[in-house]
């Protein structure tokens, strides 16, 4: 029809986020191949943009005031030292990790304590439905009359939610399963990706709610979608380990509230994750006592000190340049 904007069609790698105006079957930006997916170019405004009413204004710096920040307890020392003292009021918090690593165990054990006081928590599934959350919720032993659990993908559909709900805690898992029905792409795709990510930090900027999303990973241990992402939120944390060993190591990448030196360690049991509040005991136990070639270290990790033991061995050589 006359007077109707043409839709655009163009080419997005969902690896990194390169455009083009046509297929490439190798990414000229990360070098992946099959990567490029055809999208279209939606009319509707961006998402970060979306809730502004137009009442701010310019402020001298000298005449804004601060408040301290409000930090909540996750009832979890390690985590709490990781995010720099506790959960910051408005915050948006990306956690990474591979497939069964601990992320919604992680997740579920924090809104334990959050939805135990007045509190009200909103746990968001898109990979799960709420009869499976609750079959977790009963082995990790979490109950708590704070806590809601709803399994739905639209984010529209969630916003709503959220309004009548009013939840002071909310927990997205994940941010590849949602999408905005505005945006013809795939949930997952680059589009939905970052136009959901971008309303989630509106909301959580205009409302004062804290956030926490999680993220996929790659096969090369990035979060998958755009870098845009990790750009967008206020805290990544990256959940690290084994999944066939029971150890985890919880690492910040990015913190707005607080350092990125700080490292968290649990121990994966059948009860969810526990924290580990000696991490040199932990990895000194198999140590063997008067071997050749070991010695402890005493490593700082942020503000902990750790004690770490390292291995070498030196023996003469015949050749005239020595050998490593």
């Amino acid at each position: 029809m006359k007077g109707m904007a043409k839709i655009k069609k163009h080419f997005v790698c969902q690896n990194c986020g390169y455009e083009s105006p046509g297929w490439l079957g190798k990414c000229p930006s990360c070098q992946e191949w099959n990567s490029m997916v055809e999208e279209l170019n939606s009319p509707v405004s961006r998402g970060i943009m979306q809730g502004v009413d137009g009442s701010s204004r310019p402020e001298n710096i000298d005449e804004i005031g601060i408040e301290e920040m409000t930090r909540y307890s996750t009832g979890m020392k390690e985590l709490d030292r990781v995010l720099g003292g506790g959960i910051v009021r408005g915050s948006l918090v990306l956690i990474g990790g591979d497939p069964g690593i601990g992320k919604s165990t992680l997740l579920l054990q924090i809104c334990k304590a959050l939805g135990s006081g007045s509190n009200k928590v909103l746990y968001v599934s898109g990979e799960e439905s709420s009869r499976q959350i609750k079959m977790r919720a009963n082995r990790l032993d979490v109950s708590a009359k704070g806590l809601f659990v709803l399994a739905e993908t639209n984010l529209d559909v969630i916003f709503n939610h959220i309004e009548d709900l009013d939840p002071q805690f909310i927990m997205i898992d994940s941010i590849q399963t949602v999408f905005r029905p505005e945006i013809s792409s795939a949930p997952g795709s680059v589009s939905q990706v970052r136009e959901s990510a971008a309303a989630l930090m509106n909301l959580a900027k205009r409302t004062g709610k804290s956030i926490f999303i999680v993220g996929h990973v790659t096969k090369e241990g990035s979060i998958a979608g755009p870098r845009v992402l990790e750009h967008m939120v206020d805290t990544v944390l990256y959940f690290e380990g084994d999944r066939h060993h029971s150890y985890r190591i919880l690492r910040g990448v990015k913190n707005r509230f607080g350092s990125t030196n700080e490292i968290g360690i649990f121990e994966m049991q059948d009860r969810g994750l526990i924290e580990v509040d000696n991490p040199s005991k932990l990895l000194l136990s198999e140590r063997t006592h008067g071997v050749s070639g070991s010695a402890v270290l005493c490593s700082m990790e942020g503000t902990r000190p750790m004690l770490v033991e390292i291995q070498a061995l030196v023996s003469t050589t015949a050749f005239g340049m020595p050998r490593r």
